[in-house]
């Protein structure tokens, strides 16, 4: 087990959480290496040994680390980047630059050239300036690039709107009119500086349902078998995103299987049925793969039992290290580290250090009756915890500690005060 409780302590990948406060300090993210292993042993078992000419992209903004991409390497994923800073932080992993797709809105020229010397395998274009971007910088280096387009399948995956994707009135991706999608195909077969190999899609995050990807799944196989009969060319990649659901408090999460099956059923049957070669199917699992990996640790402070209203327990993080109970409504689970085996009937109020009324990382959770100096541990944070991590009101950034098998090694050191303000400079005018 992933979690256990020793003597009142719990116990994260058999390292106890008070021992990793102590000597780690606190906020402090915490993944376990074995939960990152099993989600990828999964991914394993029931896609990537399963099927012939498949991939597995990790999404690295969910987390990105040189440790990850060094995990990621080992166990034969591809990373998925969005920006040039979690491209560069692969590059200083030696990540092979084949396994790297570069996806996401608004690529910079910086980013893109960056991208391009390396040597990536493939640009996910976004938007139809982009081709010609790449286009010209390609020209200029005497390179080739292999690209997908990112469609807009016009589905909506019923989740929170700032993390649906698929919708037609999306920043992402190209719309499906054919006045704009054909002319796009066309434009890039006929380049000479790129290859174009396919399609992708991804419709949202934190599905449990998977309906969504199915009907987007169908739109797309509908637009591969226009662009054959158009063009007479054949799309040899589909990438059909990420979004599986995890666990954050009472959600029934989904198996993979769940949504990769039908996936691939129904491509393998588009395959028979039109006499053309399957595709490679590409994934983009993020938050699946670390949320459920983490979780952060956290000092009691001041507590204030306001009768017959509320009781705030104030811990000395927040949302500068999480920001998605602010940003999401996004719900957690937590405990009292030290004190596992006591009942848990404290309603209480979880609360961060920020001068923000709406720093509230539980409100009304259940909890041993805490004191200061305790440990408060909160669940599921391995994604969009550290990598959305700012510093508001000057707080620095908290360290990542690695844990398996009773094990723990710092991967990313706490920023000091002297780290947070090292750019900063004053002339005079």
């Amino acid at each position: 087990m992933i979690t256990e409780v020793k003597n009142e302590v719990l116990y994260f990948d058999g390292c106890s959480t008070v021992e990793l406060a102590e000597k780690y300090g606190t906020p402090l993210y915490v993944y376990s290496e074995n939960a990152i292993l099993k989600e990828c042993n999964e991914l394993k078992s029931c896609f990537l040994d399963k099927y012939e000419n498949t991939r597995a992209a990790y999404a690295t903004k969910a987390f990105s680390s040189i440790a990850m991409c060094k995990i990621m390497d080992r166990e034969g994923f591809c990373l998925d980047v969005v920006s040039g800073g979690e491209l560069y932080t692969a590059i200083k992993a030696g990540f092979p630059a084949e396994k790297i797709e570069f996806n996401g809105n608004n690529k910079l020229r910086e980013e893109l050239e960056l991208a391009i010397d390396y040597g990536i395998g493939r640009i996910i274009i976004d938007g139809l300036q982009e081709l010609e971007s790449i286009e010209e910088i390609c020209k200029e280096k005497n390179k080739k690039m292999n690209v997908l387009y990112r469609i807009t399948p016009g589905v909506d995956s019923h989740t929170h709107d700032y993390i649906t994707t698929g919708k037609k009135d999306s920043k992402f991706g190209i719309p499906l009119d054919e006045e704009v999608i054909y002319p796009a195909i066309e434009a890039a077969i006929k380049s000479p500086f790129v290859n174009f190999k396919g399609i992708h899609f991804h419709v949202g995050s934190q599905l449990f349902d998977n309906r969504s990807h199915l009907l987007a799944l169908e739109t797309t196989l509908q637009l591969v078998k226009k662009t054959k009969e158009k063009f007479n060319y054949d799309i040899t990649e589909l990438n059909v995103g990420g979004g599986f659901g995890v666990t954050y408090t009472d959600e029934q999460r989904k198996p993979y299987e769940y949504f990769l099956k039908p996936i691939m059923e129904r491509i393998i049957e588009f395959s028979n049925e039109t006499g053309m070669e399957r595709p490679a199917v590409v994934i983009e699992p993020g938050r699946s793969m670390v949320a459920e990996a983490g979780i952060s640790l956290y000092t009691v402070g001041s507590i204030k039992n306001i009768k017959g209203i509320r009781k705030y327990l104030s811990i000395d993080g927040g949302m500068t290290d999480n920001i998605r109970p602010a940003l999401y409504q996004a719900e957690y689970k937590g405990a009292i580290a030290n004190k596992m085996s006591r009942p848990a009937e404290d309603v209480v109020t979880v609360c961060g250090k920020c001068c923000e009324s709406g720093d509230i990382l539980i409100k009304d959770g259940k909890f041993a009756e805490a004191e200061a100096g305790d440990i408060l541990a909160i669940f599921s944070t391995g994604a969009y915890g550290y990598s959305m991590a700012s510093n508001y009101n000057k707080n620095p950034i908290p360290g990542v500690v690695l844990v398996k098998g009773g094990r723990s090694a710092e991967i990313i050191r706490r920023q000091s005060y002297e780290e947070m303000i090292a750019r900063e400079c004053y002339t005079e005018l």
